[in-house]
């Protein structure tokens, strides 16, 4: 069951690395996080825009949380203005549908962890570490979503 001022429908989380973008998504009433697939960055042809465009189209995305590595500090480095431009190149293929950003510090930590925990080697987490980590990024979004919408409704 959604929160009461739940908008229904499909997040899907990206987390743009130099190398590699960790995609997930969510069920419609966006109670779940789900790993979905790695693509390699094409910082050139943009075919990694174009495959997170079909994605969009194909589940029915209504929002796109993307992650915003910040620094433990708080402070926005070079790392988070290359997320953010590869939000607004988003925004651009994607309009109308919401790009929204999310504070990512210590997910790949998370993620990797969890996978370890989960008994996967280092070879085999560098293939799915970044959909690990676009899951925790989105599943924070979520949660965060729903105890707001709960918060505001009295709940």
């Amino acid at each position: 069951m959604s929160a009461p001022g739940w908008t229904r429908g499909r997040r899907l989380a990206v987390d743009p690395g130099s190398v590699r973008v960790g995609i997930a998504v969510s069920d419609p009433d966006g109670i779940l996080a789900t790993p979905l697939q790695t693509l390699k960055r094409d910082r050139h042809g943009r075919t990694d825009i174009a495959a997170i465009t079909a994605i969009v189209t194909e589940y029915e995305v209504v929002g796109v949380i993307v992650g915003r590595p910040t620094g433990l500090s708080g402070r926005a480095g070079a790392a988070v203005a290359a997320a953010d431009e590869y939000a607004d190149l988003l925004a651009t293929a994607l309009a109308p549908i919401p790009i929204l950003r999310q504070d990512e510090r210590l997910t790949t930590v998370s993620a990797t962890r969890a996978l370890h925990q989960a008994g996967m080697n280092s070879k085999k987490q560098r293939a799915v570490v970044d959909q690990a980590a676009a899951v925790v990024i989105l599943q924070q979004w979520l949660d965060a979503a729903h105890a707001a919408d709960r918060r505001s409704s009295g709940i």
